[in-house]
């Protein structure tokens, strides 16, 4: 794929491919081109050149429901929810059941209990999106990917907002959805999380395919050098700063 914006190659002939079954993880510094890629996939954007296919049918995605309708669901870092209306009317939203051009609200709650059960989660189809923590909403996200028949699922800084024990939930989720076949691409700049869930990892670097490699040929130190272009020496290298004439001194602090 590439992609061009007046004066800027975001995108230079870059190849990528996932299979079922698996966790891909997609890393890159800001500006390296992951979400340039990610829109060409949900179909936000379309590719300057270069082809896209699924299941080995050349697609060309004009629309985000025609990415949608192909099996391809986004979970942006920025959840795509309405928080005004329920969990099921979000999980099917575009597609409610319905008899008589009424909406079916016995039968959207069941479907939207079901998706929810698969991801065991105890979520009332009721309960306003606003009223659930952001983990739960995430829990949604996904649940609402699996009911639109997903089966490539792109998840762009999905634990940003998360604890660590709701960054684990979420692995476990994902492992899950892995166990039954979906293909999962894994966008994040936490590399421990990297490390714990891919199975294979894309290098990208100033819209470049720097290199696609199995995440246990990998360590840490060598994953960041690729990401980077230059060998480091520290993750986070000691800055040297001259100090100045002292500003503010405290004594007996208390509460």
């Amino acid at each position: 794929i590439t992609k061009v914006f007046p004066g800027v190659r975001a995108l230079d002939d870059v190849s990528f491919g996932i299979t079922p079954g698996r966790v891909h993880a997609l890393v890159g510094e800001n500006g390296a081109g992951k979400s340039t890629l990610l829109k060409i996939l949900s179909g936000a954007y379309t590719p300057t050149s270069g082809s896209l296919a699924i299941a080995g049918e050349q697609r060309f995605f004009r629309s985000t429901s025609e990415a949608l309708d192909a099996g391809v669901a986004v979970i942006y870092q920025e959840l795509n929810l309405i928080p005004q209306m329920s969990v099921a009317e979000n999980l099917y939203l575009g597609h409610m059941p319905g008899r008589w051009g009424m909406v079916d609200r016995r039968e959207l709650h069941e479907q939207a209990r079901e998706q929810l059960e698969v991801l065991g989660e105890d979520i009332h189809p009721a309960v306003k999106i606003g009223s659930l923590p952001i983990a739960q909403r995430q829990m949604v996200e996904i649940a609402k990917a699996l009911a639109s028949d997903a089966r490539i699922l792109v998840m762009d800084e999905p634990s940003s907002a998360l604890s660590p024990p709701e960054v684990q939930r979420l692995l476990e989720v994902v492992r899950e959805l892995r166990e039954q076949g979906m293909g999962v691409i894994y966008i994040s700049h936490r590399l421990d999380e990297i490390f714990e869930i891919a199975d294979r990892v894309t290098v990208l670097r100033d819209g470049t395919h720097v290199d696609t490699r199995v995440i246990g040929e990998l360590t840490r130190e060598r994953l960041i050098e690729m990401m980077v272009g230059r060998s480091l020496d520290e993750e986070f290298p000691a800055r040297k700063v001259d100090l100045g004439e002292e500003r503010l001194r405290v004594r007996g602090l208390s509460r």
